[in-house]
C-alpha cells in the first residue's frame, strides 16, 4: 500500500490487539481524544509498543526553571525541525493553554531566528536553538554554543532539554518510517 502525506499509513494495524496493549491504546486515545493509528500499528510488535509507551510516560511537563511553556516551545521547535506533520499535530495540542501565542507558533513553523521574537525569554531562545540542533542531521554542536548552554542551564536542565527534543526526534523517525498521518489532535 502506498501512502500519501495525508493518506493511510504504510501498513494497517493488526485486526486483534492483545488485551494488555489494547488497554494502553485505549488510555492513549482517551488522553488524545482521537483514534491513534500509530498506537494500534505498534501492536504488531508488543515490545516496541510497550517501549514507546514507557518512553512517552517519561515526557517532562515542567522541571524547575523549565516550565510547561518552555517545554512546549522545545517540542514544537523539534517537530518543525524534523519536518514531522504528526509531531507538529501532537505537540501543537493546547499550545495556547501553555502560553505559546499564534505568532510564536508561526515563528517556530517558519524557523525564524529566535532572537527576532521579542516575546521569548533568553532561556526560551537558547532552549529553542538547542532543540533545533538536537534535531539536525548530522548533529553538530559548536563549543561556543555548548559553553553558553552550560552557563544558562544546569546539568539536570540540559538533560531535560536534550531528552525532550530527542523524544520528538524518536517519534518523528518512527511515524515517518511507518507513514502514519497526523491524528488531528493539535490546532494550527
Amino acid at each position: 500500500m502506498t501512502a500519501s502525506p495525508r493518506g493511510p499509513a504504510f501498513i494497517d494495524p493488526p485486526r486483534r490487539i492483545p488485551f494488555l496493549l489494547l488497554a494502553g491504546v485505549w488510555l492513549a486515545e482517551r488522553v488524545a481524544g482521537k483514534r491513534l493509528l500509530l498506537a494500534r500499528i505498534l501492536s504488531w510488535y508488543p515490545r516496541a509498543a510497550l517501549g514507546a509507551g514507557l518512553l512517552e510516560s517519561t515526557v517532562a511537563h515542567r522541571d524547575g526553571r523549565i516550565d510547561r511553556r518552555a517545554l512546549k516551545l522545545v517540542r514544537l521547535a523539534a517537530s518543525f525541525a524534523t519536518a514531522c506533520p504528526f509531531c507538529v499535530d501532537m505537540n501543537a495540542h493546547e499550545h495556547r493553554e501553555a502560553g505559546v501565542t499564534d505568532e510564536e507558533f508561526g515563528a517556530l513553523r517558519e524557523q525564524v531566528d529566535p532572537d527576532t521574537v521579542a516575546t521569548w525569554s533568553d532561556l526560551e531562545r537558547l532552549a529553542i536553538r538547542y532543540a533545533r540542533l538536537v534535531s539536525q542531521t548530522p548533529l553538530r554542536f559548536h563549543p561556543d554554543f555548548i559553553g553558553q548552554l552550560q552557563t544558562v542551564f544546569d546539568e539536570r536542565e540540559i538533560v531535560v532539554l536534550a531528552t525532550t527534543a530527542a523524544q520528538v526526534n524518536y517519534w518523528a523517525r518512527l511515524v515517518q518510517a511507518l507513514g502514519v498521518p497526523p491524528a488531528g489532535v493539535g490546532e494550527p
